[in-house]
């Protein structure tokens, strides 16, 4: 069993910001795998099903980004698998908005929804699938900035970023990380 979160904040006021793009993904893959997210527990709306001929559960903490360690590990815990069978789908500010990248390991760079699940966890092996969401303006607020809806020319590119987002995740469940991160990593989605 793989345990596949994407990340961002419970409620309307927040469905269509770019801190909720790990939510938008876990939405399409759910409708592409034909699993229901009606499920309650763990902190989350979850789903179990199979995606790719895996055995997933596909999670969205509605514990606020913030706290999004509690629902992860919770989840984790249940399922009795380890950080190794995780993969967290967030927003990357970092990353210019239409490049989808794949790392395994390392910091949070900022990121409070990744800063608690490395807390709540104890660990930062996991996978992670970053979605560019591109930097505010020079002077901007970050967190203001990731709790804005997208603008109106990326909401034209959205969901094509969001398919090439699944293709990479479902590449991940049947070819691994490796081949993800060689076939993926170099390329965005939206070309110049």
């Amino acid at each position: 069993m793989l345990l596949i979160s994407g990340l961002g904040n419970p409620g309307e006021k927040y469905v269509t910001t770019r801190h909720n793009v790990g939510f938008m993904l876990v939405d399409l893959l759910a409708a592409r795998s034909g699993i229901s997210l009606k499920k309650k527990g763990h902190k989350a709306h979850y789903g179990v099903g199979r995606c790719c001929n895996r055995s997933v559960m596909l999670l969205q903490p509605q514990t606020f980004m913030n706290l999004s360690g509690e629902s992860v590990a919770s989840a984790i815990k249940s399922l009795d698998i380890t950080s190794g069978d995780l993969i967290v789908i967030h927003d990357e500010i970092d990353l210019p908005f239409g490049a989808v990248r794949i790392k395994v390991g390392g910091g949070h760079g900022g990121h409070n929804g990744l800063r608690n699940i490395h807390q709540s966890l104890g660990d930062n092996s996991y996978v992670r699938v970053r979605i560019g969401v591109g930097r505010p303006p020079e002077g901007g607020d970050v967190a203001n900035y990731v709790l804005k809806p997208f603008s109106g020319s990326e909401k034209k590119y959205l969901d094509e970023v969001l398919l090439y987002a699944a293709e990479v995740v479902e590449a991940l469940l049947v070819h691994g990380e490796q081949y993800a991160m060689c076939e993926y990593n170099g390329r965005n989605v939206l070309k110049p």
